[in-house]
């Protein structure tokens, strides 16, 4: 059995669970989010015990239960508590600016690059060089700090670009000129 998937999610106060027709639908103090279970997975809620369970050992269906049982804890999590990335911008001349519902950063190009900012997450920049990103779906704060990222990937030389906060950047020596 899926060592993740037979642990079961406690449900904290202020939290609610409910399951209908294969959807399950979380709802906290943040925001609600809902997740549609594939076919034989399931789901059972006893008190502040959320349990996820499968309908045989088919390889499929082994597969799939641990990863929906982290998503509905994600889920959980992230209603409750939010999740936040942050990142950094290094680089002379380099900024990012909130404009409404767009991001627009200056990374060194040719032009400025707009990132427009979905439903759901709230942008914050501070020092024109520090994003942060929240929001209630892991999933969506994640993939939107990455694309901010790929925008200029930090660079190994001068050490300049879009990074997360904490992020080790291995630097490499420059040319060294024989002798």
């Amino acid at each position: 059995m899926s060592r993740v998937g037979k642990k079961s999610i406690t449900v904290p106060a202020g939290v609610t669970v409910s399951s209908k027709d294969s959807v399950v639908l979380v709802e906290g103090p943040k925001g609600k989010l809902q997740w549609a279970l594939p076919e034989g997975i399931t789901v059972s809620v006893e008190g502040s015990e959320l349990s996820v369970n499968r309908a045989d050992d088919s390889r499929k269906l082994r597969a799939l239960h641990g990863t929906n049982r982290s998503l509905i804890n994600n889920m959980i999590v992230g209603v409750s508590q939010g999740f936040v990335k942050e990142l950094e911008i290094i680089g002379v001349g380099f900024r990012a600016a909130v404009k409404g519902k767009i991001l627009d950063l200056s990374l060194g190009k040719s032009h400025p690059i707009n990132q427009p900012i979905p439903d759901g997450l709230t942008i914050t920049v501070t020092d024109n060089t520090k994003v942060k990103v929240e929001g209630i779906d892991k999933q969506m704060v994640g993939q939107f700090a990455a694309e901010v990222r790929g925008y200029y990937p930090p660079e190994p030389y001068k050490g300049k670009g879009v990074r997360y906060v904490g992020e080790n950047v291995r630097r490499k020596e420059g040319k060294s000129v024989g002798k």
